[in-house]
């Protein structure tokens, strides 16, 4: 079977044309690790647009090609993404697949897979609509202008595969019809083996620095377990967005005086090897946003034997059900409670989570879920 799949090189995002290798986004690269594992059961060909010409291999697997497309910036959002459309309509042409795969709404990729021209459906990664809502985005900002497009692309398309049962919720009244596939975890994840944890209670908050993944209000419930008198350090790991925000700047004040109480401290971006090593040494991870589609975070940190407290919101409750060590609560003051029994009963481990989330979330299997609803759709 041939399959293209259309999905964003962050090359473009990071404007790192000169970069030789693309730089495909967590999810769609762990499907691709997948894909790459099933060999000659399917012939893959990732298409990306991008704004500036940029040094591409033929191949990123033995059975997946790369193909990198030049818009112009007029094709791109200004245009409805007009020009990025008519892109990858052409290059189709000359791949002739059996199915075209948009992977997210966030910008081009599911209205070029919806328009393709070929037997399409559209994986839902962000609920660009649910987040439209929380910004309450004005008429002709970014966010309402992706959540009109994002809703154009789901009512085109033949199928919709979403990974939570809230993202399903979220597309069933427009959609013609719905999978329910979750994003697999990077390979990485499952292949470095588990080292042994610090000796002091460490939690983990991993994330961009961001209102809806509330840090800050992470900041507040860490304050109040210091004040309370236990022994912890919260860890901030996640890129603060390159162009300066209110948020950001308070997160890093309110940061700096928890590091100085020596509760808390920020550690910035870290790349997946050295991420693996950060959760392995720590003891927990808190994840409580307002809104998530699906929660990626929680899966690698319940990868790692790792015990998770968070937001029962999105997909992290379909995450952590029936996963040892993972608890979610209804609201912070909850989650507060949670953390403080369970510091005070010496902060126990998973030892099961990682068996669980690898027969669920790892590549292969994944990607051979998507094999199987191909082949059913074809």
């Amino acid at each position: 079977m041939r399959v293209a799949i259309l999905t964003s090189d962050n090359r473009e995002g990071f404007k790192d044309y000169a970069n030789p290798a693309p730089r495909i986004g967590v999810a769609p690269e762990a499907l691709l690790q997948g894909f790459a594992a099933l060999g000659n059961q399917v012939e893959v060909h990732v298409v990306s647009c991008l704004q500036n010409p940029a040094p591409s291999p033929e191949k990123i697997a033995d059975n997946i090609w790369y193909h990198g497309l030049h818009v112009p910036r007029i094709g791109w959002l200004r245009s409805g993404y007009l020009g990025c459309i008519r892109a990858v309509r052409r290059k189709l042409r000359e791949i002739r697949p059996d199915l075209v795969h948009g992977q997210g709404t966030e910008r081009d990729c599911a209205l070029c897979a919806a328009f393709s021209g070929f037997q399409n459906i559209v994986t839902i990664h962000g609920n660009m609509r649910a987040i439209a809502k929380y910004y309450q985005a004005t008429p002709g900002s970014f966010h309402w202008v992706t959540a009109k497009l994002e809703t154009v692309a789901i009512k085109r398309t033949g199928s919709v595969f979403c990974n939570s049962a809230y993202t399903e919720g979220l597309v069933a009244p427009i959609a013609k019809r719905i999978w329910r596939v979750p994003n697999a975890l990077r390979q990485p994840f499952f292949e470095q083996p588990l080292a042994a944890p610090g000796n002091s209670p460490v939690l983990l908050n991993i994330g961009e620095i961001f209102p809806r993944k509330r840090q800050l209000e992470l900041l507040g419930i860490a304050r109040n377990l210091h004040h309370r008198g236990l022994h912890f350090e919260l860890k901030f790991i996640g890129a603060i967005p390159s162009k300066k925000t209110d948020y950001g700047e308070r997160f890093l004040r309110e940061v700096a005086v928890a590091q100085g109480a020596g509760y808390a401290t920020y550690l910035g971006p870290m790349p997946v090897r050295d991420l693996i090593n950060a959760l392995d040494q720590a003891s927990a991870l808190v994840h409580c946003p307002s809104e998530e589609a699906f929660g990626l975070v929680v899966a690698e940190g319940l990868a790692r034997n790792l015990k998770f407290f968070g937001s029962a919101v999105g997909g992290i409750v379909d995450i952590c059900h029936g996963v040892e060590g993972a608890e979610v609560f209804p609201n912070l003051a909850a989650l507060e409670e949670g953390i403080a029994n369970w510091l005070k009963s010496n902060c126990p481990r998973p030892q099961t989570a990682k068996q669980t989330v690898q027969s669920r979330y790892a590549p292969e299997v994944v990607a051979m879920r998507h094999l199987e609803i191909y082949r059913s759709l074809v």
